[in-house]
Formats: structure tokens, sequence, C-alpha cells
């Protein structure tokens, strides 16, 4: 009986001590997990959000002009991080628009040449190469 006093008792200890591992083992993995969140709020800090508003107009026609912004984030060596949030502006209430056609929905325009102005304006704006860098660059741009 003296034996299985002491086995028990030896695995009662064993039992503890695995437990008090796992147990400091659980504390040392939400510490790491606590720096990496962190570091990644420090990165976070480090990035720098920059935002452009600017216009494209008519160059026939400067009267047309269609509003665009976009934002972006820098990292501290100027460098873009991510991708740049570019989109349009409803030419009456100013909201958000992802596409420039967007821009006039539910919006019509009676005489014809006006309208043919318009879609001159939103046709050239979807042919332009690099329309992301110029939304962000650029102050306004004439098409």
């Amino acid at each position: 009986m003296k034996n299985t006093a002491v086995s028990a008792n030896t695995v009662f200890a064993q039992v503890k001590k695995e437990g008090e591992k796992k147990e400091v083992k659980e504390a040392k993995e939400e510490d790491d997990d606590e720096e990496d969140d962190d570091e990644e709020e420090a990165e976070d800090e480090e990035n720098t959000e920059y935002k452009n508003e600017m216009y494209f107009y008519l160059k026939s026609d400067t009267s047309y002009q269609i509003w665009a912004e976009g934002r972006w984030f820098e990292n501290t060596a100027g460098e873009v991080v991510g991708d740049a949030d570019t989109y349009f502006h409803h030419i009456l209430t100013g909201r958000r628009c992802e596409g420039v056609r967007d821009c006039f929905q539910g919006w019509t325009e009676p005489d014809k040449e006006v309208s043919e102005k318009w879609e001159t304006l939103c046709q050239h704006i979807e042919e332009l190469d690099g329309l992301e860098e110029i939304i962000c660059a650029e102050e306004s741009f004439g098409v």
C-alpha cells in the first residue's frame, strides 16, 4: 500500500508539473502574440495616409468636370503600402462612385449637345492609362 500512495503522489506531482508547464507555455504564447500585435501596430503607426482630390475636365469646354479622389498609405521610406483607393464623386450629390459613369446615375440631361460632352469626358477618362496614378498625383487633368 505504501508504494501505491507514493505512486499516486508521484503521478499527481507529474500531472501538476505538466499543467504548470502548459500554463507557462500558454502564457509565453500570449506574450508572443501581444508582441506581434505591438509590432503590427508600430508598423501601422509608421504609415502615413495621403489624400488627393482632383478634377478631370474636358479640354474643349472646361466647364465639364468630374471630381475624383485617391487615398493611400506610405511608409517612412516613402513607399506606397498596399493599393491606392481611387474613386469618383457623383456630379450632383457628391457621393462616392466606383466608376466614372456612376457619377451620372439618376441624372439625365435633355440637351443632346450637353449629353454628348459628358459622354466624351467619361469616354476619355475610361481610356486613360495609369488612371490610379493620375488621380493620386494630379490637381486637375484635361482630356
